[in-house]
């Protein structure tokens, strides 16, 4: 069985050295690769892949969002998330967008390969510690109008910023973000948005 490969990934070295890697193997080919997680689909559409290697922290679209959108428009194309976080809430995301592989990028070389046949095979590929996390995941405890908030400071937002943007007082942002703080054990609002992110509380 020949699989063809999409390949999506920000970084540029990175992206050609796995790449290089998966062209080493004689029943895989890279049809294409991207750099932005708003090329996957179109792009995807184009080549006909049988499997789409993405990460989830690409300009534009984030992987997982693309995934969804691509098991929908492309449903005979598989997707494998090669990533850096290994958060439960993340491969709950993505188990949600009915994503059968996710492998973190400190796994051996091998695997990757590995992975790819599995997945289009029609298996799952994902780390069975990685799923016992998912597993113990505690739920979010934050509001939806706490994980508003969080979402602005996350990209940059002070404040003002966030109290004009979502309507509010900046002394009931300010609360919020000290109720975001709290809830999730944070040393800071940097220390929220990380652990946040971490469990996929922030979409």
């Amino acid at each position: 069985m020949h699989t063809r490969i999409l390949l999506a990934e920000g970084v540029h070295m990175v992206r050609g050295a796995l790449a290089a890697l998966l062209g080493l193997e004689a029943d895989l080919t890279v049809v294409a690769l991207v750099s932005r997680g708003d090329d996957i689909v179109p792009t995807a559409l184009e080549t006909r892949p049988d499997v789409a290697v993405l990460d989830i922290d690409l300009p534009g679209t984030d992987g997982l969002t693309a995934a969804t959108e691509l098991h929908q428009k492309l449903p005979s194309c598989r997707t494998l998330i090669l990533t850096s976080f290994g958060g439960p809430g993340l491969l709950r995301r993505a188990l949600a967008a009915q994503v059968p592989g996710y492998l973190l990028k400190d796994a051996p070389p091998s695997q990757l390969a590995k992975s790819v046949r599995a997945v289009a095979a029609g298996q799952r590929a994902i780390d069975p510690e990685l799923l016992l996390e998912a597993w113990n995941c505690q739920e979010n405890p934050l509001s939806a109008r706490e994980t508003e908030v969080l979402r602005h400071a996350a990209r940059g937002a002070d404040a003002g910023e966030i109290a004009n943007s979502l309507c509010l007082s900046k002394g009931t942002v300010r609360n919020y973000l000290t109720s975001v703080v709290t809830k999730l054990g944070a040393r800071n609002r940097i220390d929220a948005v990380r652990i946040a992110y971490d469990q996929g509380w922030l979409p």
